[in-house]
């Protein structure tokens, strides 16, 4: 069975007894009968388990009941996914194939191994991922979306699943009997769909992405009443480098994000000026690591949750974050984090065709969708250039629409390079799009384009228009707390916040001592992605200048 996983030695390797021994003193010797659970999938894990004696047969079961046999493992060898690192649903099933005795590492003494033993730890990780990627490689097991391919319910879970690395796969009910009988049994009407069904059975009718978390298990339990040293708003590259390098440093930290890690930079398709990877990186690949990093390190990470409102007062000695159908976060910092929202540009019926052939954001799934076709991107900066290159490998055509008369202000030379160079990438200058049309079933079909320098208009058939138009910092939240905007609504930051003056203050705290502000969000940020990793570690320096005052007593 090895040779259907992605580097096997990597992903299955086996420990030797001297490693075993260093790993005794992180865990606790467990015992299991012949036929018995290890661990079910959809039910919390208990950690990884090292096997000191007999064989353990790993399977993948969907919620329709369908089993997958996966491998077996025998002594010497861990039984371990990134759920683990967490305590979050386990992804597979285990079952003990005669009597077994394993040492078990909770999540808590499994990170701590990472950390202390670092060649085993850096084996151990990368086992972890691999097994991650395996598992999201396979298409077969895990969450099961029910509906036809095209549909925009089934385009935005899928996305949703694909941005927080949650194995899943799609069933069309044209072609899967069992598919369509659910269909018919559980949800009739087209705009039920999709149907999702979870590992433990439950089928959801067309759920938003936080019901859809919650029933499998992604956002975690409750917090109770823990106090954190740091609650980061946003899990974009600010955020993730923020809970990398304050969790690392001994701090506790929560991030909280309202759809997925990465921000806009997870949805980038490549990533080619960033520090140390000269062959460039997709924004998924990068951010999933840091993501990975996180959590190793002990940050608790909660999404998709949305921030509705910061409370300053500090009654307690605390701030208050108020989230969505769930109790308030309280925490004694906040680093606000949350990004910018894509903007939406006045196009009439652009409301009418999102998730139905507009989209914010171009990833495999959406480039599925215009397999051999035409397709319109609006935007001239670096994410719309990556965008264009990206959809060009996939779609016949890719007609890029410009409102200015040029690309270079806006967009770096090694990417005007790749599109001039790109066959199929067309250029519209001094363009804008006034109008959608679509079909009775409200997909999009037409795009009306006007020049902006004479009354000409036309239209283009385009079932597909991708939108970079740039976007509005995400600080909604944030009313009512005192922390200052700009006129753009920006946080403003260190002295150029005019409640600052007169007092030391660090370059990104805000007007509310004890909150500071990274990345997009920030006013005068740099909008990179190397920019916002740097504050994200810078910010931490002040996090423990802040916290140590606090903790000291008053004279």
């Amino acid at each position: 069975m090895m040779s259907r996983f992605t580097r096997p030695e990597q992903t299955f390797p086996a420990l030797t007894s001297a490693e075993i021994e260093r790993m005794r003193h992180f865990g606790e010797v467990r015992t299991y009968k012949h036929g018995e659970l290890l661990f079910e999938t959809g039910k919390p894990g208990p950690g990884m388990f090292v096997l000191l004696k007999g064989r353990v047969a790993m399977t993948q079961r969907d919620g329709l009941g369908n089993i997958t046999p996966l491998i077996d493992q025998g002594p010497g060898q861990f039984l371990a996914e990134l759920s683990q690192l967490s305590g979050r649903p386990a992804l597979v099933d285990g079952h003990a194939e005669g009597d077994v005795e394993t040492l078990l590492l909770p999540p808590e003494r499994l990170r701590a191994l990472l950390v202390a033993e670092a060649e085993l730890g850096e084996r151990i990780m990368r086992a972890l991922i691999l097994r991650r990627v395996n598992l999201l490689q396979a298409g077969i097991g895990g969450t099961v979306l029910i509906g036809p391919s095209h549909s925009a319910g089934v385009v935005r879970l899928q996305g949703f699943l694909t941005r927080n690395g949650q194995p899943h796969h799609l069933l069309c009910p044209e072609r899967d009997r069992d598919a369509a009988e659910l269909i018919a049994r559980y949800s009739p009407k087209p705009e039920d769909w999709p149907l999702v069904v979870t590992s433990d059975g439950a089928v959801l009718r067309n759920p938003g992405e936080t019901e859809l978390a919650r029933a499998i298990g992604m956002i975690g339990g409750p917090r109770n009443d823990r106090i954190y040293d740091v609650a980061i708003v946003g899990c974009g590259p600010a955020g993730l480098a923020t809970a990398v390098y304050a969790a690392s440093e001994g701090l506790s930290v929560a991030v909280l994000d309202t759809r997925a890690f990465g921000g806009q930079a997870g949805a980038s398709a490549r990533i080619e000026n960033y520090l140390g990877f000269p062959t460039g990186i997709s924004g998924q690949a990068l951010t999933a690591r840091a993501f990975n990093q996180a959590q190793k390190f002990g940050a608790d990470i909660m999404i998709p949750v949305t921030v509705q409102s910061l409370d300053c007062t500090r009654k307690d000695g605390a701030f208050s974050v108020a989230v969505d159908g769930s109790d308030p976060l309280r925490s004694r910092a906040i680093v606000v984090a949350s990004g910018a929202r894509y903007r939406r540009p006045d196009i009439e019926n652009l409301d009418k065709f999102e998730g139905r052939g507009v989209w914010y954001w171009a990833s495999p799934v959406e480039a599925k969708l215009c397999a051999g076709e035409e397709v319109a991107l609006v935007g001239a900066g670096n994410s719309a250039g990556q965008a264009a290159v990206f959809l060009s490998g996939h779609a016949k055509k890719v007609l890029m629409i410009i409102r200015g008369g040029g690309l270079g202000a806006s967009m770096s030379r090694y990417l005007i390079e790749r599109i001039e160079a790109t066959p199929n990438i067309e250029l519209l200058f001094n363009t804008e799009i006034s109008a959608l049309e679509g079909d009775e079933a409200s997909l999009l079909r037409r795009i009306r384009l006007r020049s902006r320098l004479s009354s000409d208009e036309e239209t283009a058939d385009i079932k597909n228009l991708f939108l970079f138009v740039g976007a509005d910092p995400a600080t909604g939240w944030l009313d009512g707390c005192g922390v200052t905007l700009d006129r753009g609504g920006f946080v403003v930051t260190g002295a150029q916040s005019e409640q600052n003056q007169g007092r030391l203050v660090a370059p990104l705290e805000t007007s509310v001592p004890g909150v500071y502000a990274v990345g997009d969000v920030r006013s005068g940020s740099v909008k990179r992605v190397g920019g916002a990793i740097g504050e994200g570690a810078q910010v931490v320096a002040s996090l423990h200048g802040y916290l140590g005052d606090a903790a000291k007593p008053a004279l």
